[in-house]
């Protein structure tokens, strides 16, 4: 396959700014793989699709206020500065994005907050925009935790040009969500409401967590045509042996699996026995999913309509089959149907 396969346009009046009135009130694309037939519905028929025994398999990766805003010592330049991820806690030494990136060198200081009550120091550049900063703070980590927290901005997509509502620090972050760590929402498990996991629970249905902490990598945008060269930023993913055991007993009674999304998708994908069957795992992940490949867990897959040249629309290719995604995504945009991370949803099956 090659990037230029995955090509197309999003009519700007489709691209989701805001989340739908309920959670579990988006529409529904429905994708049977085999035959290409698609149905519409509501995100709460899901339901109507599985029976007890069937598995679903969410991430739980909680998403933390990873935009912060300081000002450049001396000069007073606005930067954006995107929490990667934590390198060393005794340090407080953080993978960072900035932006503007040229402006920042190895040595500037950073203030954050009003009265500029947080400094941080550029030591590293690890990247073209990546840098390594370590805050300089006095206090307990729980207290340097709290202050950047509240500093902090729920980090919604840069292509949602609006300013932020109190709503979207709960919208932006799925019921399930318990481990913080990621940057990204895993947006296929925005839509699942409390009373629809109830109804789902009292149908008999099982719902394993593992943990992916979505870093910026997955939406790093593809830059080869030949797929095979392009190279995953890795992500941190946690398997535990009980959801090891609820996905391969579903599995062995030739029960559904369905996987939430791509992430949760890369997660249980990363860690195969020789049989098939999940593994329990704590490490990291760079796998890149795209046409063809052939998915050892799941049979069903729950996904919102992603960004063209994207490498989470190419993993759904690799589900759902290329010509019967691309299919669905010209159906989609027929439709009305609303496009990436507020978006609607589609079940393939």
């Amino acid at each position: 396959m090659k990037l230029t396969a995955f090509k197309f346009t999003v009519p700007k009046e489709q691209i989701a700014l805001y989340p739908s009135k309920d959670r579990d009130g988006s529409k529904l694309m429905v994708l049977d793989r085999k035959t290409g037939k698609i149905e519409h519905k509501k995100f709460k028929n899901i339901i109507d699709y599985f029976d007890e025994g069937d598995t679903f398999v969410v991430n739980d990766t909680k998403v933390f206020p990873a935009r912060m805003w300081g000002n450049k010592e001396k000069t007073g330049a606005k930067i954006e500065v995107f929490l990667l991820r934590e390198l060393n806690r005794d340090s407080l030494l953080w993978d960072v994005v900035v932006d503007p990136a040229r402006k920042i060198r190895i040595g500037n200081k950073l203030y954050f907050g009003k009265d500029d009550e947080l400094v941080a120091e550029v030591i590293d550049n690890t990247t073209s925009r990546g840098r390594t900063l370590r805050f300089l703070f006095d206090g307990t980590y729980e207290e340097f935790k709290q202050t950047i927290t509240e500093m902090g901005e729920t980090p919604l997509p840069h292509y949602i040009k609006r300013d932020l509502e109190p709503s979207d620090a709960e919208r932006y972050q799925t019921i399930y969500a318990q481990h913080e760590g990621a940057v990204a929402a895993p947006t296929a498990g925005l839509h699942f409401s409390r009373e629809l996991m109830k109804r789902m629970e009292l149908k008999g249905i099982h719902f394993a967590n593992v943990t992916l902490h979505v870093g910026l990598g997955t939406f790093r945008p593809v830059e080869v045509e030949d797929l095979t060269k392009h190279k995953m930023d890795s992500e941190q993913v946690i398997i535990t042996s009980d959801a090891c055991k609820i996905v391969n007993t579903s599995k062995d009674k030739k029960k559904h699996v369905c996987c939430v999304g791509t992430t949760t998708m890369r997660a249980i994908e990363s860690s195969v026995s020789t049989d098939n069957h999940m593994k329990p795992y704590n490490g990291w992940t760079n796998k890149f999913i795209f046409p063809p490949y052939d998915f050892s867990i799941a049979d069903r897959m729950v996904t919102n309509f992603h960004m063209p040249e994207s490498t989470l629309l190419m993993m759904v290719a690799a589900f759902g089959g290329y010509d019967h995604v691309w299919n669905a995504y010209k159906v989609a945009i027929k439709e009305k149907y609303r496009f990436f991370s507020y978006g609607d949803a589609m079940l393939i099956i």
